[in-house]
């Protein structure tokens, strides 16, 4: 999967420096690097809905890893970044080199699994990654999706990371609004417990339908 190519080219923003997603049109998509960093409003809506095993897809600096193991939460986080990877032991999380797609450990025994911060894009068929994440929670788990504001539908556009050097891979990303979660829900055989919003971030519990 083309999630395995692109992880380090998100080290400048898992590192703090500014950096965004450019759009073949030239739009650019700024990225939220300082909630990567550091933690974040809103990030207590997830924490306290992990009260089992969770694997943190996507977990970049590993903010969220780390502090569910300070919670006594065990969580391991998975990334394509070693960089990334590097961070979380660093805070003092666990965390797994490897594509999300390749085997990972427990597979079928996570009582939740995360994609925070606009992980759901990750590949860019979020029906595809929603799949992958139900084959990962055990039969009564569910996953935690951060979600668009309502109205912004499904998007899935080809970018490239900026800065960057000049023949830098184009790759595939994509965007869910709470909108269209329920539909990109059912077609990976999730359906949508709850949604919810906490300021300018928006959430969704999913369960297997």
């Amino acid at each position: 999967m083309k999630a395995a190519l692109i992880g380090h080219e998100f080290d400048r923003g898992l590192l703090g420096h500014r950096c965004w997603l450019e759009l073949a049109n030239g739009e650019r998509i700024e990225l939220p690097v300082e909630r990567w960093t550091a933690p974040s409003d809103g990030d207590e809506v997830l924490l306290r809905a992990c009260s089992g095993p969770t694997i943190d897809i996507g977990c970049g600096p590993g903010r969220l890893t780390a502090a569910l193991t300070f919670r006594g939460v065990a969580a391991l986080g998975v990334d394509s970044s070693r960089t990334a990877v590097h961070l979380t032991r660093r805070r003092g999380g666990s965390a797994l080199h490897r594509n999300v797609f390749d085997p990972v450990p427990g597979e079928g025994r996570w009582r939740h699994a995360l994609l925070a911060d606009g992980n759901i894009g990750i590949g860019g068929d979020p029906v595809v990654l929603l799949r992958r994440a139900a084959q990962l929670i055990a039969a009564d788990g569910d996953v935690l999706v951060e979600l668009e504001p309502p109205g912004r539908g499904l998007r899935r556009e080809r970018v490239r990371l900026r800065p960057g050097d000049a023949d830098v891979a184009w790759f595939t990303w994509a965007w869910v609004g709470v909108d269209a979660i329920a539909e990109v829900a059912l077609r990976a055989g999730l359906r949508v417990d709850w949604t919810t919003r906490h300021g300018h971030r928006w959430f969704a519990r999913l369960e297997r339908s």
